[in-house]
């Protein structure tokens, strides 16, 4: 009888977590633009402020949201790979505020290594995703690859007037996040074979579970700014939103919610390698924290929660749409006004 087929040992990352530094994508994103396009008025949202996708005015006060993400298997089971991986492509319309139309696969597959069949179920696990949404995923594009990878290309649609960014917060804002951190933390620790039974399941809930809060959050004039929290973790991207709003952070260490039972993988060393490229990408921009606190903090996330940042005045509101969504969420930081950027007066201050 064959050995069960583990995905994971085809990729030397996995998740967000193969997703380049910080660092190295602005030196790419940001270098050499000898070719760069005449500015469009219409493009809302490109990629100056490092958001979550781009924005396309279409008239009548909508726009078009246009977004991709794809990445190396997470999980060994493939129909789960499927599903994370589209659940996290998507959460990017979610988190501009808008609606999801229509998804195209991203798939790259080692034909001699993996058995078609181990695709076929990687697609049905997008497919169920996308059934869920209410949206088609209407074909797509593939490669003979030497690893496995997979994603979607995402069009969705929003109302101008609902779009968030990740660069319009304003000081005084709570910050609230809407799933715990530790994904990176767990499925490292599978991937070693340390994770216990009774924490097997609590990273792929969390990795599956749709942002469509979003959609919601979008309709509220209270939130000011928004955006997921992926592979650069919690602190790589606030400091986004600190750096592009022109304010700084505070994050209550304690109030940031986390998974259950991370404390003994933190004690085993259970960090994905992406933990460390992005503290010392963005570690410059934080207040010091103890090398625990980054294992933490700066744990890529993969199809992780939305970012929000929300005033005093409209607090109410969005802690009503946040209970009819099944969430009660509390303020893990607030945004203050800027103090200018040095040593003494990081974008993020970390209590």
């Amino acid at each position: 009888m064959n050995a069960p087929i583990k995905l994971t040992e085809f990729s030397p990352g996995s998740g967000c977590g193969c997703k380049l530094s910080p660092k190295d994508l602005a030196a790419i994103v940001h270098g050499t633009q000898t070719f760069a396009a005449a500015p469009d008025a219409r493009l809302l949202v490109g990629n100056d402020s490092n958001d979550d996708a781009a924005v396309y005015d279409i008239g009548n006060g909508q726009a078009l949201i246009s977004t991709t993400d794809f990445f190396t298997p997470i999980v060994n089971d493939p129909f789960l790979f499927g599903q994370i991986a589209s659940v996290n492509a998507i959460s990017d319309v979610y988190a501009m505020g808008g609606q999801p139309l229509v998804a195209i696969g991203i798939l790259g597959w080692p034909v001699k290594k993996l058995p078609i069949e181990v695709a076929q179920k990687v697609l049905e696990g997008a497919r169920s995703v996308c059934a869920q949404v209410g949206i088609a995923l209407a074909g797509g594009h593939s490669i003979d690859i030497s690893e496995p990878i997979f994603g979607l290309a995402v069009t969705g649609q929003v109302a101008i007037e609902h779009l968030k960014r990740n660069n319009s917060a304003q000081a005084g804002c709570q910050l609230f996040l809407t799933k715990p951190l530790g994904v990176g933390i767990l499925t490292t620790a599978e991937k070693r074979g340390i994770l216990k039974p009774e924490h097997a399941s609590a990273a792929v809930d969390s990795m599956t579970r749709l942002n469509t809060l979003g959609m919601a959050l979008g309709k509220l004039p209270g939130v000011t700014a928004m955006t997921d929290v992926t592979g650069f973790g919690l602190l790589g991207h606030l400091v986004e939103m600190c750096e592009g709003s022109g304010v700084n952070g505070v994050v209550r260490r304690h109030a940031v919610p986390l998974i259950e039972g991370l404390d003994y993988y933190l004690d085993q060393g259970s960090t994905p390698g992406g933990t460390k490229r992005n503290w010392q990408s963005y570690g410059h921009k934080v207040s010091s924290i103890s090398e625990r606190d980054q294992m933490v903090l700066c744990d890529p996330q993969t199809s992780g929660g939305l970012l929000v940042a929300v005033t005093e005045e409209g607090m109410a509101a969005f802690q009503q749409v946040s209970a009819a969504a099944g969430l009660s969420l509390h303020p893990l930081g607030e945004l203050t006004a800027r103090e200018g950027f040095s040593p003494d007066h990081p974008y993020v201050t970390v209590v």
